[in-house]
């Protein structure tokens, strides 16, 4: 009787010795699993803030490097921005939308969490250029669904409405669209693509020569409508914004001669930067999201948005110019394993990258880039994790 008493009155102490290790490894995984999770912020306002030391950044020389970005405005006004890219022009006419810009605004990710912000991040502005790379995001996303199977393969296969009938155009494929290589030649939304071509320039042939060209953007812009056959608008919507949710204030325009007829549709061809007017109007907290989308290798809350083949696709260099791929900028910082990338646009707006620590860095009106992202990478006193 003395025996069954004792048993039962050690027993519990004895299970929860048995039971100790396995609780131990148990809560421990639950730590490392909560300090490894991916982050994704919440749609609408409910992005999570982080003090810099608690994303391992210093706090000291985070906070000099956003004072320091925080000097570095851009002074020209929209209109001034405009008619540094026209004058050497044949054909300057403004014939898309453009709006007055803000003040110098930005942010900066750590992990996807918010560690710095300062200006006004939700006022929506003109991008320009940064527009190139949400349209390389829907070139993206018409390759992940099999509509291009081939990006060697010429463009005039799969686009047969008289843009690529020439022996010259009939050879460009969609790797020369996206990699500014194409040397297209013609007319589209009464601008000719020579405008944009260094004085003096002789033609040559596709994938030979690199030329930053906004008549050609709009020719690719123009072939991928053709192939989804709904406004790109609503493809980027539909597929990506509203799945990183985004906000519903940001538009992408075209010209007031851009519209096409498709399948019995008129629909807007968007332009791919604000060249002469339209282009992306969105503000930088969307801006920082659709980065972090690409930070994180087009996946979201689990799910592959864009796949990452064509991340590393349009993040390789160009074989002609080794700082840019399929409409992103590219950078290798010494010492650097994985590559930089950037959306970039007049008037000093840009989207940064940098996988190696884990970042992404948006700055609306502002100069002086690299000095600034160059500032913000020597606060980082915790290597990536992610």
């Amino acid at each position: 009787m003395k025996r069954h008493a004792y048993a039962r009155l050690h027993f519990p102490a004895l299970l929860l010795a048995l039971l100790a290790p396995l609780l131990c490894l148990r809560w421990s995984e639950q730590a490392i699993a909560q300090r490894t999770a991916v982050y994704y912020p919440a749609p609408g306002d409910k992005w999570e803030r982080k003090k810099p030391e608690q994303a391992g950044l210093n706090p000291a020389l985070l906070a000099e490097a956003v004072e320091f970005a925080k000097q570095q405005k851009e002074p020209k006004t929209v209109a001034e921005v405009i008619a540094a890219r026209q004058r050497q022009e044949s054909h300057p006419e403004i014939i898309g939308p453009t709006k007055d810009r803000g003040e110098i605004n930005g942010l900066v990710l750590r992990h996807g969490y918010i560690v710095a912000e300062f200006g006004d991040t939700e006022r929506v502005d003109m991008t320009f250029s940064v527009t190139k790379s949400f349209l390389s995001a829907v070139a993206g996303l018409t390759y992940d669904r099999g509509m291009i199977k081939d990006l060697n393969e010429p463009a005039r296969r799969l686009v047969n409405d008289g843009g690529f009938d020439s022996p010259h155009n009939a050879k460009i494929t969609w790797q020369h669209l996206l990699q500014q290589t194409s040397e297209w030649e013609g007319w589209l939304w009464e601008k000719p693509a020579t405008i944009d071509e260094p004085r003096n320039h002789q033609q040559q042939e596709a994938g030979a020569f690199w030329n930053y060209n906004d008549v050609r953007v709009n020719r690719l812009s123009l072939a991928l409508l053709r192939l989804w056959k709904r406004p790109l608008p609503q493809v980027l919507k539909d597929e990506i914004m509203d799945r990183i949710g985004a906000s519903s204030l940001w538009q992408w325009n075209g010209y007031r001669n851009s519209e096409v007829e498709i399948a019995g549709k008129k629909i807007v061809s968007v332009s791919g930067g604000g060249h002469w007017g339209g282009g992306l109007f969105i503000n930088s907290r969307d801006m920082a999201r659709f980065g972090y989308l690409f930070l994180r290798r087009g996946k979201w809350n689990g799910k592959q948005l864009i796949s990452e083949k064509w991340i590393e696709l349009s993040t390789t260099p160009c074989s002609i110019k080794n700082d840019y791929g399929y409409l992103w900028w590219l950078k290798q910082w010494p010492g650097d394993a994985r590559i930089t990338f950037a959306a970039r646009g007049a008037g000093g707006n840009v989207i940064w990258m940098d996988p190696n620590n884990d970042l992404v860095v948006v700055l609306r009106w502002a100069t002086n880039h690299d000095e600034i992202f160059k500032r913000v990478r020597a606060a980082v006193v915790q290597p990536n994790r992610a």
